[in-house]
């Protein structure tokens, strides 16, 4: 594996998020900040506890998934569409660079600014609420998992998009509902049965549920379904790429 070439990649793709820090770091935060402000200060005045944490406390991991799920996907799906939009991808495809190594290094570079925003996110929302995190090493699986996870959803995207308004499509009219109607400001079990039974069919449900169980120990389902489903979608993530990079598809195109 040529680990020079994954290391030039992955220090462009950082760098640029370095060149862009306004819109790849404060815009996130500022934005996560508002909900937090605008849910936490109109709805938390209604709803003291769930659970028996503090509204302000409960939404802080579902606000952490939200951001944490549409950057990887922005980040991932950019990185890979903008080489294919002015061109230069063919001299990448043309490298002697394996697929593998091209991968390795835009979704790492994708995911490590995710988890870089997570945190940040994580500290700003400490001077708000009292935090705290009973299982921080499942806390960072989690958080590390599902920023790989959509960071290759979103480098499938890229792949797939032929143009900016697709490479927006599925992150504004399907990720960002989901995660709206996935728990992340509320508990599903505050749900009618039916629609509480529909929440499941949502998969976003298990990535908020779990992710909120290493902060407080509650959880809507059970911790080991929410790691099993994550790890279900990393394995169909990885499988669509292999078949993406096996028969050419886009890629080539």
């Amino acid at each position: 594996m040529n680990f020079y070439a994954i290391r030039a990649i992955y220090l462009f793709e950082m760098a640029r998020t370095w060149r862009t820090l306004l819109q790849s770091i404060v815009s996130p935060v500022i934005s996560t900040s508002l909900y937090f402000v605008v849910f936490g200060a109109a709805i938390g005045s209604r709803i003291s506890e769930i659970n028996g944490i503090s509204y302000g406390a409960f939404i802080v991991p579902g606000l952490i998934m939200l951001s944490l799920l549409t950057q990887s996907i922005s980040n991932a799906s950019f990185g890979i569409y903008f080489p294919k939009f002015v061109g230069t991808i063919y001299e990448l495809l043309s490298a002697p660079v394996s697929y593998l190594e091209i991968v390795i290094a835009y979704v790492g570079a994708a995911a490590s600014k995710s988890i870089i925003l997570g945190l940040i996110i994580l500290a700003t929302a400490a001077l708000f609420v009292p935090l705290q995190i009973q299982h921080p090493v499942w806390m960072l699986l989690f958080l590390v998992l599902t920023a790989v996870t959509f960071s290759l959803f979103g480098f499938i995207i890229g792949i797939w998009a032929g143009s900016f308004e697709q490479l927006q499509l599925v992150p504004l009219l399907i990720v960002t509902p989901l995660t709206f109607l996935g728990g992340s400001f509320y508990s599903i079990d505050m749900l009618p049965p039916f629609w509480r039974t529909v929440s499941l069919f949502n998969p976003v449900v298990y990535l908020v549920s779990g992710f909120r169980w290493s902060f407080f120990g509650v959880s809507d389902v059970n911790v080991g379904i929410s790691l099993g489903m994550t790890l279900a979608f990393l394995a169909a993530c990885l499988a669509t790429i292999w078949w993406i990079f096996k028969t050419g598809w886009r890629v080539k195109a």
